[in-house]
């Protein structure tokens, strides 16, 4: 696994040059590791290597890696970047820390209703992590020419399942 290493190592350099030319901190900036078609062994290397952020397409291979990556949860925090079924909201809401790919105001309500009782008490000030058994953070995303090109919510403002209204995207 030193290739998953050597590959972060690379990839964590280009952040860092791009953030001096931007002007920005390098903390600023989250590299999320997609890890769809990798075993939870390329998961746990790239976690060796410092990296604490995952992304996966699809639902069952995540699940299956979760579990195989038990003793990681709390160090973990996992992200769903693929299309969401209303029939696998349950799952997604007990299990991942943010999802990225709502697209109907449906699958937000129901990613609300099916949280944990523990996830859905508590509250994330402004600025702090959040860990698994907080509220999940659900992201609607919008194409870039305003339309839901790529799958996500149309841009418009939508009432979402806390009371507040936001704008897609």
């Amino acid at each position: 696994m030193a290739t998953i290493l050597g590959n972060i190592q690379q990839v964590r350099a280009r952040i860092a040059r791009a953030c001096d030319d931007a002007q920005r901190p390098v903390q600023s900036v989250t590299l999320l590791c997609v890890s769809k078609t990798f075993g939870p062994e390329a998961v746990r290397a790239a976690h060796a290597a410092g990296e604490r952020c995952f992304g996966e397409n699809y639902v069952q291979e995540a699940l299956d890696k979760i579990a195989a990556l038990g003793d990681l949860r709390e160090a973990i925090e996992w992200h769903l970047i693929g299309p969401l079924q209303s029939n696998k909201t349950r799952a997604v809401a007990e299990q991942f820390d943010w999802v990225h790919s709502v697209d109907r105001l449906k699958i937000a309500q129901r990613l609300s209703e099916q949280r944990p009782a523990a996830a859905a008490a508590a509250a994330v000030p402004a600025g702090q992590h959040q860990r698994r058994g907080e509220q999940e953070r659900p992201c609607a995303g919008r194409g870039a020419g305003g339309g839901s090109g790529g799958g996500g919510a149309a841009a418009r403002a939508a009432a979402w399942p806390d009371g507040h209204s936001r704008a897609g995207g």
